[in-house]
């Protein structure tokens, strides 16, 4: 089996009122040139600022992080640039890039080393229901690398259709969803700290995000 590849979360702050710009810039890097891929870019939706764009790259195996980071450096609009490498755990298993637009979830979890396996064992009961009630999907759960050992940061990347969805999803309709909820409740609890932001899918291959998220 080959190394698993290493996955760069950037949290990429533009100039103000740039962020379009910027976008069509990262879109149309030479990723393969660079020895990497892109594995999405999001607009900021709710709970990040406007002109902050999320993008996930992927590279090889040993690829140092600061290096991964050079194909953003030409970008003039680019104000700053904080890169988190991330290992994935159960999903996703390949780097196939998501490409349906919709509500994206980043979802950053705080908790001790010690909680991970029940964490991780209580994501795999909880999302098949999850999936099959609000027809959103897991794109993936990533456990940061440069985490205390004694600790663990992972981010959870979901996507719902769209906002309505996203409220749909906190309100249990029978007892089916009442036990997801019953699994996502006792992880939350495990965590130390927990945050989400909203976006929508800059990347997306079937249709454009057009709203003016003001």
């Amino acid at each position: 089996m080959p190394p698993a590849p290493l996955y760069l979360h950037h949290a990429i702050t533009c100039a103000p009122r740039s962020h379009a710009a910027v976008a069509r810039q990262l879109l149309a890097i030479d990723w393969d040139r660079a020895g990497g891929a892109l594995y999405g870019a999001w607009r900021a939706q709710i709970g990040r600022p406007r002109d902050e764009i999320t993008a996930i790259s992927v590279w090889p195996a040993g690829t140092d992080p600061q290096a991964a980071d050079a194909p953003l450096r030409d970008i003039a609009d680019i104000r700053a640039t904080v890169s988190e490498p991330m290992s994935a755990t159960l999903r996703p298993l390949a780097p196939t890039p998501p490409r349906r637009q919709g509500n994206y979830a980043f979802r950053w979890f705080e908790l001790a080393a010690a909680h991970w396996d029940e964490f991780l064992a209580l994501c795999a009961a909880a999302w098949p229901g999850f999936e099959a009630a609000y027809d959103s999907q897991v794109i993936g759960l990533w456990r940061c690398t440069r985490s205390d050992p004694a600790r663990v940061r992972a981010l959870l990347l979901t996507r719902r259709p769209d906002l309505a969805m996203w409220e749909r999803s906190k309100i249990p309709a029978d007892d089916a969803e009442r036990a997801v909820r019953d699994r996502l409740s006792r992880r939350y609890d495990l965590c130390d700290d927990t945050w989400v932001h909203t976006t929508t899918l800059l990347s997306a291959e079937d249709r454009p995000d057009t709203v003016r998220w003001t």
